[in-house]
């Protein structure tokens, strides 16, 4: 790992505050990261303090001068060369993000493949900040809209993802001529100082005005700072639904935008027309991949009557397989929570499940001994339960399997809309009318719904989020940019008259 860290230009006590080329040298609070695959001290950061976060934010509004005057195209060109140089630092990067959040190096390396493809994807966009034009009522007029640059971005991001989700909001936002400041999860800092290290050799080679790409550190009062301060007019945040209702009323109260990516309660449907087989893969990696803290992860299996006890076997045999141990070796599935209360929170779920009358199919627990000597390995674990459970409403961000049956698809899909979060959803079958009607009015409740694939997983392609306690908010592909940019509608007129709209007389 100290190779890892050296080709990444890390360093034991690392700023913790940037605003592109200039790092700050402000000993402020230390900010320690501690791997959960060992509890090894990683390195450590020092933390924004006020004084500094008002210099970020000045230097910013001073780049988005310059940075939305700079053709879009060659904006892109930037994000290009930044795509090439993640793809140069794909297995560092990769392995930074497997030993300091905990999910297996696989993912890691998937992870950062992901902002080398939201880097593509921005490219190509660049290209096509398209508007409409409208025909005017009025002779001689001609009507159109366009898209302009919002300003500053802010961007919260969660630890599960520490590198991936800022480069969705980041590589759009460039793109569309913002300027951004990052404030990366306090238990995942150093993947942040990473990544701005790995971006100024191409800023630098481009003369990207400073303040382009900022970033802080700090726990919630530095998140604070950013929610509440009027000079940011979109604040994208990723993280729990607690959370993104502190800063939805924040951003709300100064009517500035937020974009809310929160929590999910994630549940597949296995009918009786199911390729069982198929399903139990994208089950059993909904589940367990990420141990359980992907926002998309698979919490509930709501599996018809008829193959219940045939497809709850099959989950059963296949928990037995799965390897847990250090995610830095690829023979392993599952690595650690990320951190001590993320393990209590799990062992408060199992025995809250329980009260509520669940019953263990998949005994869980902490692992002890060589191995998991950091204390944050735990066993996946299902658990036979009912949709009311109160436990079974709550996400916990862990490797918890609910399992339940249905006799009607109406009934199942109303099981799977009757909770407060409405991410991801999924249905196996091989029945076309059961996956219409999933997919129709009648449907899923939730911003992504798959037809014979699992919750977890998500392409760059598609507009990412959800409903209810979920936020609202889509981020990626699609036409997630326009969020990041401000609408205006222009009128034209070609002629020596000025006639009025809806055929109003106005005679002088």
């Amino acid at each position: 790992m100290q190779k890892t860290l050296k080709q990444l230009k890390l360093s034991k006590i690392n700023s913790g505050t940037a605003t592109g080329l200039k790092w700050f040298d402000s000993k402020s609070d230390k900010l320690e990261s501690f791997s959960p695959v060992d509890a090894a001290l990683i390195g450590a950061v020092y933390t924004t303090t006020r004084p500094d976060y008002e210099k970020v934010v000045k230097q910013a509004q001073k780049a988005f001068e310059e940075w939305r005057l700079t053709p879009a195209p060659k904006r892109g060109e930037v994000v290009r060369q930044i795509g090439e140089q993640l793809r140069k630092y794909k297995q560092p990067l990769g392995e930074l993000v497997s030993y300091e959040m905990g999910k297996s190096l696989q993912e890691g390396l998937g992870e950062v493949q992901e902002m080398i493809d939201i880097c593509d994807f921005a490219v190509g966009l660049s290209r096509q900040l398209y508007g409409l034009t409208m025909h005017s009522e009025r002779p001689g007029h001609r009507m159109y809209e366009q898209y302009h640059p919002l300003g500053i971005v802010g961007i919260i991001s969660a630890f599960n993802f520490p590198v991936a989700v800022w480069s969705w909001n980041t590589m759009l936002a460039w793109v569309c001529g913002d300027v951004c400041i990052w404030k990366p999860s306090e238990k995942t800092p150093l993947t942040g100082v990473a990544c701005q290290n790995i971006i100024q050799e191409v800023f630098k080679r481009n003369n990207v005005p400073e303040g382009v790409c900022c970033l802080i550190n700090g726990g919630r009062e530095v998140g604070e700072w950013l929610s509440h301060d009027k000079r940011i007019p979109l604040i994208s945040a990723t993280g729990s639904t607690r959370m993104g209702k502190a800063i939805g009323a924040a951003v709300g109260e100064r009517l500035g935008r937020s974009l809310l990516e929160l929590g999910g309660n994630n549940a597949i449907i296995i009918s009786e027309h199911a390729d069982l087989d198929m399903s139990l893969i994208g089950c059993v990696f909904g589940a367990v991949g990420t141990a359980g803290q992907r926002c998309t992860s698979t919490r509930r299996l709501i599996i018809h009557e008829k193959v219940y006890k045939k497809f709850t076997e099959k989950l059963v045999n296949a928990y037995k397989q799965i390897k847990i141990g250090n995610p830095l070796d690829q023979k392993n599935h599952v690595g650690p929570l990320i951190d001590k209360d993320a393990v209590q929170a799990y062992l408060n779920a199992i025995e809250t499940a329980k009260q509520e009358g669940g019953k263990i199919l998949v005994e869980g627990g902490v692992l002890k001994g060589k191995g998991y000597e950091s204390g944050c390995y735990v066993k996946p674990c299902i658990i036979e339960a009912k949709n009311s459970f109160g436990i079974v409403q709550h996400e916990t961000f862990a490797p918890i399997l609910y399992v339940m049956k249905y006799k009607t698809l109406d009934e199942a899909i109303a099981m799977q809309n009757d909770v407060p979060q409405g991410l991801s959803s999924a249905i196996m079958t091989v029945n076309m009318r059961e996956a219409e009607k999933f997919l129709s009015h009648a449907g899923s409740d939730c911003g992504i719904a798959n037809v014979n694939i699992g919750t977890s997983g998500a392409e760059i392609g598609g507009a990412f989020g959800g409903e209810k306690e979920t936020g609202g908010g889509r981020e990626s592909g699609s036409d997630a940019w326009k969020v990041y940019m401000r609408r205006q509608t222009n009128t034209i007129n070609y002629t020596p008259n000025l006639p009025l709209a809806q055929g109003i007389k106005f005679d002088l």
